[in-house]
C-alpha cells in the first residue's frame, strides 16, 4: 500500500491544506481541502473514502469531489463512516441548500455517493487492504484508521483527546509501523484542548508512554500559527520517540 499526504493541517493558509491521505491510487481517508489538488482524472479514480468525522477541514471536498467526478464513474464512491458522521453530512451539507444531494442524485437508484456506516473495531477489506476503524474521543463522534497491507500497518488518529481505548487498540497490532497522530494545541491551551477534543504534547506523551509497541511518528494538525512552539513542546515531552512533523506530499509505503 502506498499512502501519499495530500494535507494533514488544520489550516488552509499559505502552502498547507486540510486533512486527505491517499491510498494508493483509489482510496483517501478524509477529504479535507488536500483532495483538491487531485486532477480530474485522479478524482474519477477514487472509489472509496474514509472518513474520521464531520468537521469542514476533514469532509469539505467530499461533495465537490463527488460533483467533479460523478459524471464520469459508472458506480457510486462509496463513503464509509459513523453513523453520526453521515447524519451531519446529510442534514446540514448535502441537504439541498448547501449543496445538491448526491446521495440521492442524480437519481436514487445511482447516486454520486454511497454511504456505508462503520463502527470502531470493524473492518472493510478492498482488494487485500484492510481498513480498521478505531476508536477517538473528539468534540463530535469521531474514528481513526488503521491501514493494513498485511505486511505492516499504518494507523491515523483523526481527531481526537487522550483517548485510552485509542492506545489499547494500537497494542493489539502486531505490525504496526507508523503512527500519525493529531497533536493541536500548546500546553497552555490544556482547557480549550479538554473542551474541544483535541491533544497536547502532554496527553500525547501519556498515550505515547502506554505504547507497548516500537514505531515511526509523525505529528499532525497542529494549530496555525503556532506550529514552531507546539512540535518545540512535543520534542522536549517525548525526545525518546523521535517525532516527525509530517508535510505534504510525504509517502508512505506499508
Amino acid at each position: 500500500m502506498r499512502v501519499t499526504v495530500l494535507g494533514c493541517n488544520g489550516s488552509i493558509t499559505g502552502n498547507l491544506r486540510t486533512t486527505c491521505y491517499r491510498v494508493d491510487d483509489d482510496l483517501l481517508i478524509d477529504a479535507g481541502t488536500g483532495a483538491g489538488d487531485l486532477s480530474l482524472q485522479q478524482a474519477i479514480a477514487i472509489n472509496a473514502v474514509f472518513l474520521t468525522h464531520a468537521h469542514l477541514d476533514h469532509c469539505c471536498m467530499l461533495p465537490m469531489l463527488a460533483d467533479a467526478a460523478g459524471n464520469f464513474r459508472d458506480a457510486p464512491l462509496t463513503v464509509y463512516a459513523l453513523p453520526q458522521t453521515i447524519s451531519a453530512i446529510r442534514r446540514n451539507i448535502l441537504n439541498g441548500e448547501i449543496w445538491p444531494d448526491y446521495s440521492v442524485l442524480p437519481s436514487p437508484e445511482r447516486p454520486c455517493i454511497r454511504f456505508k456506516p462503520i463502527a470502531p473495531g470493524e473492518t472493510v477489506e478492498l482488494n487485500g487492504r484492510k481498513i480498521t476503524a478505531l476508536p477517538a474521543r473528539h468534540a463530535v463522534p469521531c474514528a481513526g484508521y488503521q491501514l493494513d497491507s498485511g505486511a505492516a500497518s499504518l494507523v491515523y488518529s483523526g481527531d481526537t483527546t487522550y483517548c485510552e481505548d485509542f492506545w489499547q487498540a494500537l497494542n493489539r497490532i502486531a505490525n504496526l509501523k507508523y503512527l500519525l497522530v493529531e497533536n493541536t494545541f500548546l500546553n497552555a491551551n490544556a482547557a480549550i484542548a479538554a473542551r474541544s477534543g483535541h491533544m497536547t504534547a502532554s496527553l500525547l506523551a501519556q498515550g505515547m508512554r502506554s505504547l507497548q509497541r516500537p514505531v515511526e511518528l509523525f505529528i499532525v494538525h497542529l494549530e496555525a500559527g503556532r506550529e514552531s512552539d507546539t512540535f518545540r513542546e512535543i520534542l522536549g515531552a517525548i525526545p525518546e520517540f523521535k517525532p516527525a512533523l509530517l508535510q505534504r506530499g510525504h509517502e508512505f509505503e506499508i
